[in-house]
């Protein structure tokens, strides 16, 4: 069954706050090959880390109807407004700009809004995510 035609337009609440530490930059700079920038500043795709956070609260929310096993990241890219850096709190609020249905497939266009404590605009984080739903045959 195909995620529901309203899901467009649709804002989802912030995410918790994700405490931005040295020793986390250090792990995603090791994690994806690039060091951290000056005064420690984390690779510009950092943003990835709360922002996978609310997708992955719109997959789970039980009213959407995404079966986590059946999506593909399609595309994701980054509009970054300054460098994240130590000691930041971050949140990601992530609104469904576009939904398409083609052969069976959703293709979810998704916007993450990322802020830190102050609520000063960070990053905004863009992801097409494509979810085929479930054959009854696959349910459990």
């Amino acid at each position: 069954m195909p995620v529901p035609p309203d899901l467009a337009g649709r804002t989802f609440a912030p995410t918790a706050p994700y405490d931005v530490s040295a020793a986390k930059i250090a792990e995603f700079s090791a994690a994806v090959g690039q060091p951290a920038g000056p005064d420690g500043q984390a690779p510009p795709t950092f943003p990835i880390v709360v922002a996978f956070g609310a997708m992955t609260d719109l997959m789970r929310d039980p009213e959407v109807g995404i079966s986590l096993q059946n999506v593909v990241h399609a595309d994701q890219r980054f509009e970054i407004t300054r460098p994240v850096v130590p000691g930041d709190v971050l949140v990601a609020e992530l609104t469904v700009d576009t939904l398409r249905q083609r052969g069976g497939a959703d293709f979810i266009g998704t916007r993450s809004e990322v802020t830190d404590a102050s609520g000063a605009h960070v990053c905004t984080a863009f992801a097409t995510l494509v979810h085929r739903a479930p054959e009854p045959t696959d349910l459990p």
